[in-house]
């Protein structure tokens, strides 16, 4: 139709009855069941401005001197899934959702009675009754609104990745030791599976300081379009930075060790760097070895997440975090849940340790280490070897 109206084809301007002035709106939609109009036109001022960065005031609430006030900036798939769910319930102050057209930010908003809606997350910035900025926005902004959040004296919560390269990694790091530590900020970054109950099971039964672990860990990602722009290195960061970092995390935390260097093959004769068909072995300061699997051609079946452990005899198997079980160890064989990924937890663990004080989430020096090695699997890739993770 489109195309029979702009060669000419189709004549559509002999149906236009009205045109009415934008502020007069109200004539179309008032009488829009008995109007005689068989199409209307808005006409819009000339030489006037849309005002796209507005902030609007949905209701009333008092923060001063309150913790745990958080601004959202982003309105994506995510938050409405996953993160306003998760945070419903943990005592957070909920002032400000941030989105870049307004309209879906504003309906979250009021779902989740946020007092405040903007198109300009710089507003969040400058409140000061705001502590917690929670950015899940597109990768590629991570790293710099991070910056600008922390340059504002705001704690941040942050999906991952951190950030897409060793460049902005090294300006977050820069950012972080000159305006975190100094204000006693705290930085997150949202590796959620830690927190899961299954993980934290698991963390249970091996201790705090395990001997040397084998973890298999295989993440049946599922098929993303080419043209997707997860993949694209410079916005997405592709899927391993983007996403398999969630297994160099819970590596990480299972075994209580720094990652020490990495090698990833991937499939196909000349992979891209973009891969999402890898399979990446780690090494651990303290002996311990990992794999992870990250697959983007298995069957959807199949279950998306397994975890496997291998230690002193004895073997954890998690799937999907839903069901682990044990083999070898006394008192424990099984634990069954509805899927649970950690973010619920994660979420009451963050504003409590803004309301009450304490350590952050997950030690930032982690936080470098996973972003670090990720950056290291894409590394090995292009030269075929192994890679040192770099020290900060």
């Amino acid at each position: 139709m489109l195309q029979a109206i702009s060669s000419g084809s189709l004549d559509v301007k002999s149906l236009i009855t009205e045109r009415v002035p934008l502020d007069e709106y109200t004539k179309i939609y008032g009488n829009i069941g008995t109007s005689k109009s068989i199409a209307s036109i808005l006409v819009y001022p000339e030489g006037k401005a849309v005002d796209t960065n507005a902030t609007i005031t949905l209701a009333g609430g008092r923060f001063i001197g309150s913790r745990g006030v958080i601004g959202i900036v982003g309105a994506g798939n995510f938050t409405k899934m996953t993160m306003l769910p998760a945070l419903k319930g943990t005592g957070a102050g909920f002032k400000y959702m941030a989105s870049a057209g307004g309209v879906t930010g504003t309906a979250l908003a009021k779902k989740y009675s946020f007092t405040h809606s903007t198109t300009d997350y710089k507003e969040i910035l400058q409140d000061e009754d705001v502590d917690l900025v929670m950015i899940t926005t597109r990768h590629d902004l991570h790293a710099a609104m991070v910056q600008e959040s922390l340059r504002a004296k705001k704690h941040v919560f942050v999906e991952k990745p951190l950030a897409l390269n060793t460049a902005q990694l090294a300006d977050v790091l820069n950012d972080y030791n000159t305006h975190a530590i100094p204000n006693g900020l705290t930085l997150s970054v949202g590796f959620n599976r830690r927190f899961s109950p299954h993980i934290q099971k698991i963390k249970e039964l091996i201790g705090t300081s395990p001997d040397p672990l084998n973890i298999v860990a295989t993440m049946n990602a599922g098929f993303i379009p080419n043209n997707v722009w997860v993949h694209d290195m410079q916005t997405g960061g592709g899927r391993i930075i983007g996403e398999a970092c969630h297994f160099l995390d819970l590596m990480v935390y299972l075994t209580g060790s720094p990652i020490k260097s990495i090698c990833m093959s991937a499939l196909g004769k000349n992979p891209e760097e973009n891969t999402d068909n890898a399979s990446i072995l780690v090494k651990f300061e303290n002996g311990s070895n990992g794999v992870v699997n990250y697959f983007a051609n298995g069957h959807k079946s199949y279950s998306k997440e397994r975890v496997e452990l291998y230690s002193q005899g004895r073997t954890l198997v998690m799937d999907n975090f839903r069901k682990t079980e044990g083999y070898g160890f006394k008192g424990f064989s099984k634990l069954k849940t509805g899927q649970d990924k950690g973010h619920a937890a994660q979420f009451k663990k963050l504003i409590e340790s803004l309301k009450q004080g304490g350590a952050p989430l997950i030690p930032f020096s982690e936080l470098i280490n996973v972003t670090l090695a990720s950056f290291a699997a894409i590394n090995s890739l292009k030269v075929g070897e192994w890679v040192e993770v770099s020290k900060v």
